[in-house]
């Protein structure tokens, strides 16, 4: 707590007022806020447009114009023009589902926010046949939605769509969205509750239809809405119960539903259940930097060290969930939330030009290669490959990270004001006060620099609130007013530096402003070590918002695309199994000029660096899919000499190692090196599923169970019933009685079963023939099943296999003896 004498010392000045939640009991003039009785809400947000990013900002949105998301009707086979269905005027053609609204509502964003008269255009030209196709009965989109669970519909390739309506119309003032946007919301108030939310995807994420009915409802006032509201809830997946679902973008976008509930009930407990589910699922398996969580689709068990990834998708999701989250509550830590993701997170998400993206994304990461890392990571495939051709749904839905964040620099506030919620350099012009048209240019490097600095350009005199956040990890903020101290929090005496947290959340200046007046928000930065005691003890470098990662050498290696849009490879060139030395002492700041080419998030472009001291750990690794190995506990022993590392902003690494262990020279724990498995004996299969590989059966890697998802497996995945084969092609022939089969029957999901029979076979130089088999061919689960036959001297053998109707099948290890 701050002493009296420094409060009578350090804030003197009538004119300011400190918060931890901006009032909410007030009104804006200008700006749309909830209408009762929904609660009323500390922001509101400003239309779409207003807020003009400058400086680094601009540049990632630039960036995104001129990348793969600004072109990606060039690219994506989803948004061709040609039979689209939501390009219809009857709703009929191909394409219908998520892809063409994931990508609009951030395309459509993305040029409003510059001003770009091409993608406005071209926006509004898918917006518009939208429209123009919806159906009498209101049914808004393709009609393949409206039968597509068994005859029913699905009302969650809509979501997205109603947002990319109401941007346009913040943005334009058609009053043709309003009028969509009702007729629809008609029809699923008409449709029977039994019908309403069937399929996975829209009972899950049913907050955003919620979301886009409250929006409507804060513009005509139609009580009906209202029901709607309710009834949406209650189809929606119980997220006010405990999280319902772990799927890592069903979570980011889903989890605060009840909190939007919060302002239609006057339930605290449902802003509360809202907190609950997110300290719930980062508290399981988000112990890590950079502000997301592991869930290479889904959150796993066991699967929580920094080496699981991410989706891109759920990158987005969640930065908007925080905005919207700080706009209902107006609690800090909704905006540094978001801040963490956007700053350590997104940018590592996509190549420094934004040309191309990854799908999965993971604070260790050391490596960024086209080989499939399942099981490591559950997705399997290419998903570290920086690709703009792939990875489907981020590939789209990315497209609203930075436009959004750019909206959500500034909100309205209580007594017509103004609050800065997010800092960056951009400029906002808005009506404050009695209804001045105020102009506030912001200049800062923020987040790597500590000076926020305001202008006001403004035709005359006016009174208005301007609310400013205090962030929790600076301990001295101070603000001036045309260069005369209004406020300056000393440090704590009683409180280490770097810990912050001992000031209230927001400094509220209330006075008459004048063109030319210059206000400035000092937050010092200093270092401090995040420790990580639920991931091996090990520690996170952290300066203000950013968290800071290895420097690590990348080598950008071409793996397809086109010579337009490419895609790459990044693979390290200098070493990254480093444990840092945890003495702050020895860490030193290095800052810079911005980069010339405005692009911050880059190895070399970073504005600020740190070297630290640190010691190699030889034994620390990749597995065989090139896979990090995880932590250890620390501090881990190394007798390597101590060297000075550089450290870079989290998401200027694409590659990176950004949770470190700590290291010692004595009394440490001794690393153990990554089991390497067996070089695999050559095979082909008759069908080989995109997810697994032909490599588990002979490396070596034993499994726990049949259905142990810790190693790599073969599958006939897909294919069920019916018969398949795999068969081995020996360096050189081999004398051969005896072959152990471990099978892969995975219960957790029905697909695998052991087979309903199999036999082994060789090739005699001419045709496959089937060993003389001396015990039965067995199919027992949770085991090696072992058939001796006469002994036959070969170079290929096969097995060939009756799966169980219905069922497919797999193999773990295989070994001929």
């Amino acid at each position: 707590m701050v002493s009296l004498f420094a409060a009578i010392l350090f804030a003197p000045d009538p004119t300011l007022r400190f918060v931890d939640v901006p009032p909410s009991g007030g009104k804006n003039a200008y700006y749309v806020g909830n209408r009762a009785p929904l609660e009323p809400t500390p922001f509101r947000t400003l239309p779409v447009g207003t807020v003009k990013p400058r400086g680094w900002v601009l540049k990632q949105l630039e960036l995104e114009a001129d990348g793969f998301t600004g072109h990606l009707e060039e690219i994506s086979g989803f948004l061709k023009h040609d039979h689209n269905a939501w390009l219809s005027p009857t709703g009929e053609g191909a394409n219908g589902w998520e892809e063409v609204p994931y990508w609009l509502k951030g395309f459509g964003d993305l040029g409003y926010v510059l001003g770009d008269k091409r993608i406005i255009d071209d926006a509004k030209f898918w917006i518009e046949h939208v429209m123009d196709g919806q159906a009498a009965n209101g049914w808004l989109g393709p009609r393949s939605n409206l039968v597509n669970n068994n005859g029913k519909p699905d009302m969650w390739p809509n979501m997205p769509m109603l947002f990319a309506l109401q941007s346009y119309y913040e943005f334009s003032g058609d009053k043709r969205v309003p009028a969509v946007m009702r007729k629809y919301f008609q029809w699923q108030l008409a449709l029977p509750e039994s019908d309403f939310y069937l399929s996975y995807w829209e009972k899950q994420r049913g907050g955003d239809n919620l979301e886009s009915v409250l929006w409507l409802y804060n513009r005509t006032g139609e009580p009906w809405l209202l029901d709607l509201a309710k009834k949406i809830h209650r189809r929606t997946a119980p997220w006010a119960q405990g999280v319902p679902d772990w799927h890592g973008v069903n979570f980011a976008q889903a989890f605060r539903e009840p909190a939007e509930v919060s302002i239609l009930d006057r339930d605290p407990k449902l802003e509360e259940a809202t907190e609950k589910d997110y300290s719930e699922f980062r508290g399981q398996f988000g112990e890590v930097p950079g502000g997301m969580y592991g869930a290479d689709e889904n959150a796993r068990k066991g699967y929580d060290d920094p080496r699981q990834a991410a989706e891109t998708c759920a990158m987005v999701e969640m930065m908007y969930s925080d905005e919207d989250l700080l706009r209902l509550t107006g609690e800090r830590r909704w905006a540094e939330r978001c801040e963490d993701v956007t700053f350590n997170s997104l940018p590592a998400s996509m190549t420094p030009d934004l040309k191309a993206l990854h799908y999965l994304t993971a604070p260790n990461m050391p490596l960024a290669d086209a080989r499939s890392k399942s099981p490591g990571l559950q997705n399997s495939g290419p998903m570290l490959l920086f690709n703009p051709w792939d990875h489907r749904c981020c590939q789209h839905n990315v497209a609203q990270g930075w436009p959004y964040y750019a909206e959500h620099l500034w909100m309205a506030t209580d007594g017509n004001g103004l609050g800065a919620a997010l800092y960056a350099p951009c400029e906002v012009t808005a009506k404050a006060g009695r209804g001045t048209p105020v102009t506030i240019r912001e200049s800062t490097n923020y987040p790597f620099g500590e000076r926020v600095e305001l202008r006001f350009t403004m035709s005359r005199r006016d009174k208005f609130p301007l609310t400013l956040r205090l962030p929790s990890w600076c301990d001295s903020p101070s603000l001036t007013l045309n260069g005369k101290t209004l406020w300056a929090m000393p440090p704590s005496p009683d409180k280490p530096q770097g810990t912050g947290g001992h000031h209230r959340a927001y400094v509220i200046v209330n006075r008459t402003w004048k063109s030319g007046d210059r206000l400035t928000l000092l937050l010092p930065m200093h270092l401090e070590l995040t420790h990580w005691k639920a991931n091996k003890d090990s520690v996170s470098v952290q300066r203000g918002p950013l968290t800071y990662s290895l420097r690590i050498g990348e080598k950008y290696v071409r793996k397809g695309g086109t010579d337009p849009w490419p895609a790459f490879e990044i693979h390290p060139t200098t070493a990254w199994n480093y444990g840092l030395v945890p003495d702050l002492k020895q860490f030193k700041v290095t800052t810079r000029p911005m980069p010339a080419d405005g692009q911050p998030f880059s190895e070399t472009g970073a504005p600020v660096v740190i070297t630290a001291p640190a010691r190699l750990i030889p034994e620390w690794g990749l597995d065989m899919k090139g896979l990090v190995q995880t932590l250890q506990p620390s501090p881990a022993q190394s007798m390597q000499p101590i060297q000075t590392v550089t450290l870079v902003p989290m998401g200027a690494a694409r590659i990176r190692i950004s949770a470190f262990p700590t290291v010692t020279d004595r009394n440490g724990h001794v690393w153990k090196a990554a089991p390497k498995g067996k070089t695999p004996i050559p095979a082909k299969a008759s069908h080989v599923f995109e997810g697994d590989t032909l490599d588990a059966l002979s490396d070596g890697l034993l499994p726990k169970n049949s259905g142990d998802q810790s190693i790599p497996r073969f599958t006939w995945w897909d294919h069920k019933g019916g018969t398949e084969w795999v068969e081995y092609d020996l360096p050189s022939t081999k004398l051969v009685d005896r072959a152990e089969v471990y099978w892969f029957d995975d219960r957790r999901t029905g697909e695998c079963r052991v087979p309903e029979s199999w036999r082994l076979l060789y090739w005699d130089g001419r045709n496959w023939v089937e060993v003389q088999a001396k015990t039965p061919y067995r199919t027992d689960r949770d085991m090696f099943n072992s058939v001796r036959f006469a002994p036959v001297v070969a170079k290929s053998f096969r097995i060939q296999a009756k799966l169980q109707d219905g069922f497919s099948a797999g193999i773990l290890e295989w070994a001929l003896k």
